[in-house]
């Protein structure tokens, strides 16, 4: 978003070992420790970080081959989130293309269990290699063990702050993709009569939907999808269908419904919305995406969105919850 405060102190970390020192050094100083992969999740508060901001650098990949028409991937925490799906494509697995193009770091896609296009980290993932700060120790967290929800984990609520994620293992399966495909996928295969639907194709065409719908964070300021789509009881749901019924909706486990929160924010009238206040505003093709045109603080993103929630809060009775970490 290019705002928010300065850090006192930062390191980049190349290995486990460097991370475990970084920490010790602000022990040692009795300083607050933040690690991060390359930001692109995170909003800045104004105040800045009176402690050590550590960069997590860890790189190494792998492909490891199993006998049954499965492989293990290992990717090190640093790794760019999108260079790891290309070459799991490349080599014709399949589990992760359709998390392409999402900017950010490998280690960081189990903290918020990343997720599009009908995939997302939790299918995949068989471990998540941790330097444990508060036992000082290097563990293995198990995939099952993650508590993993939509577009969160353990990393993100009961262990937040607990963990330096060094690395993380994934399963993925040699082969194509298969259908049912998520229906904004399924339509851009329609619409360009692809067939031989190979993870490759997959990716080549997620790609292609995200760069017509979304920003590149290197050359406008954004964070990607700011809110998640909320989820609602059927109740709920019920009574917004009679007034809306054309609502996007889908199942989301027992008495739950999960809606679009790109489309409840246009229905409130912030589709290409740029706002004078705050020099804030929407992208012109997903409102879901707030840019930062003109603003100079994380005061002005901050009072944009509650602009935002409150609109959408009065108009439907649903609470919009923001994706992006506000730190420290």
């Amino acid at each position: 978003m290019r705002l928010g405060g300065s850090a006192a102190y930062a390191v980049s970390v190349s290995t486990p070992q460097e991370a475990q020192a970084a920490y010790k050094w602000a022990a040692e100083r009795s300083l607050p420790c933040l690690p991060v992969g390359s930001g692109s999740n995170i909003v800045w508060k104004d105040e800045g970080f009176s402690g050590l901001l550590i960069v997590n650098k860890i790189l190494g990949f792998q492909i490891i081959p199993e006998a049954n028409g499965t492989a293990l991937v290992t990717a090190g925490a640093g790794e760019g989130w999108d260079a790891v799906v290309a070459r799991c494509a490349e080599a014709g697995l399949t589990g992760i293309e359709a998390l392409s193009l999402i900017p950010g770091t490998a280690g960081a896609t189990p903290v918020q269990n990343v997720g599009a296009y009908g995939q997302e980290i939790a299918n995949t993932l068989v471990s998540v290699e941790v330097y444990d700060t508060q036992d000082d120790a290097y563990i293995s967290v198990p995939g099952n063990e993650c508590a993993f929800a939509y577009r969160t984990s353990r990393f993100k609520t009961t262990d937040r702050g607990r963990f330096l994620i060094t690395g993380i293992t994934l399963r993925l399966t040699k082969g194509n993709p298969q259908p049912p495909f998520y229906a904004g996928l399924q339509r851009y295969i329609d619409e360009h009569q692809l067939s031989n639907i190979t993870p490759m194709v997959i990716r080549q065409a997620v790609i292609a939907i995200r760069q017509a719908k979304l920003p590149d964070p290197t050359t406008v300021a954004n964070n990607g999808s700011f809110f998640g789509n909320p989820i609602i009881t059927q109740s709920h749901f019920d009574k917004l269908s009679a007034d809306y019924p054309d609502m996007p909706h889908w199942p989301a486990g027992g008495d739950k419904v999960k809606l679009s929160a790109a489309w409840l924010i246009e229905q409130a009238g912030f589709k290409d919305f740029h706002d004078i206040q705050t020099g804030m505003a929407t992208w012109p093709t997903q409102p879901l995406v707030l840019v930062n045109e003109r603003a100079t603080s994380t005061a002005s993103l901050i009072a944009f969105r509650q602009k935002l929630m409150d609109a959408i809060q009065y108009k439907f009775n649903v609470t919009l919850e923001q994706e992006p970490e506000l730190l420290p």
